[in-house]
């Protein structure tokens, strides 16, 4: 109910403020829009507003929902979605399809590409050091993360200075601004695929969790389950940095939230977090849009409200480090 409170909310602000009895017509009339609404808030809401409340709700589930994953079959509250370079994989991508001229699908795929082919390398190291452990697989993402990040250095070295670095720059700090229904649905099959598989093993997630010897001793099958937990999350979390570009802290400070109401119980907090994330990324696009004559880019939001609200979760659940 907070969510759908929220997201009839979020049609109304922005620099643009469209009435609460418009936005009444336009839920209760969707087929008689032309004569429930006036030309101009019918354009707002249709073609601005409503991608990307659409967009920021189901990003900001998926970031949260990957991140529940990702803390739960690695044993680490610490771990982001981002964890395999999925992120900066995603960034080079979208550098370097900005250098060669695409326009946003073209951005998009290539983003989605890059997020993948990280993730790969990542998983292909871990192969060639002939290890299966988690600390290794993390380690080289790591390396990968590094390496990617060197990649955008120099991809914005040789960008023009005048129209691709500002592109790449401000993609990076992520934004919801070029969100469309039609890029949103580009991406929707992904999203939805790898997110109903991740909710169907949400009560595997328990037993990924226990450590090796305890979680085959109850019948899981570690190397299997594990891969398709952590393709899925990888897939969620790059078509979501394809849509928005970067957005850091709603999958490391969101689990936590759920975790603080449900428990440790990952069947239960990872609906709970996607509802959370959101509802998170929602109020943080919303006042993106609203609390200046320019749009605030999402990063910058995230950090400022995330670090702190970090801070209380850990203080709050007392969580140790050691």
């Amino acid at each position: 109910m907070l969510l759908i409170f929220v997201a009839l909310a979020a049609l109304g602000v922005g620099r643009y403020p469209v009435a609460p009895s418009t936005i009444l017509q336009f839920v209760l009339h969707p087929l008689h829009l032309a004569a429930a609404v006036d030309p101009t808030d019918q354009q707002v809401l249709l073609e601005l507003r409503l991608p990307r409340i659409i967009a920021a709700a189901i990003i900001g589930a998926a970031l949260a929902i990957s991140g529940t994953a990702f803390q739960a079959i690695f044993h680490n509250p610490l771990v982001s979605p981002d964890l395999l370079g999925v992120s900066n994989g995603a960034a080079a991508g979208a550098a370097f399809a900005i250098i060669l001229g695409y326009h946003s699908a073209g951005i998009q795929v290539s983003a989605f590409i890059g997020g993948l082919l990280a993730v790969s390398a990542a998983i292909t190291i871990q192969h060639l050091l002939h290890t299966r452990g988690s600390l290794t697989l993390v380690l080289a993402g790591i390396i990968i993360s590094g390496f990617m990040q060197a990649i955008i250095g120099l991809l914005k070295y040789l960008a023009d200075p005048d129209q691709q670095l500002p592109s790449i720059t401000y993609w990076q700090l992520g934004s919801l601004e070029k969100v469309t229904l039609t890029n949103l649905g580009l991406n929707l099959p992904t999203l939805l695929i790898a997110g109903i598989v991740l909710y169907a093993l949400r009560w595997r997630l328990n037993l990924l969790s226990l450590n090796q010897l305890e979680a085959t001793t109850l019948g899981a099958n570690l190397r299997l389950e594990q891969g398709v937990v952590i393709l899925c999350a990888t897939v969620l979390t790059a078509s979501a940095v394809c849509l928005s570009g970067t957005i850091g802290w709603i999958g490391l400070v969101i689990p936590h939230a759920a975790r603080l109401v449900n428990g440790q119980n990952n069947a239960k907090s990872l609906p709970l977090a996607a509802v959370f994330g959101a509802i998170f990324l929602l109020l943080l696009d919303s006042l993106a849009r609203t609390v200046s004559a320019g749009e605030i880019p999402l990063g910058i939001l995230t950090g400022f409200i995330g670090t702190p609200l970090f801070v209380w979760l850990l203080l709050k659940k007392r969580v140790t480090l050691s």
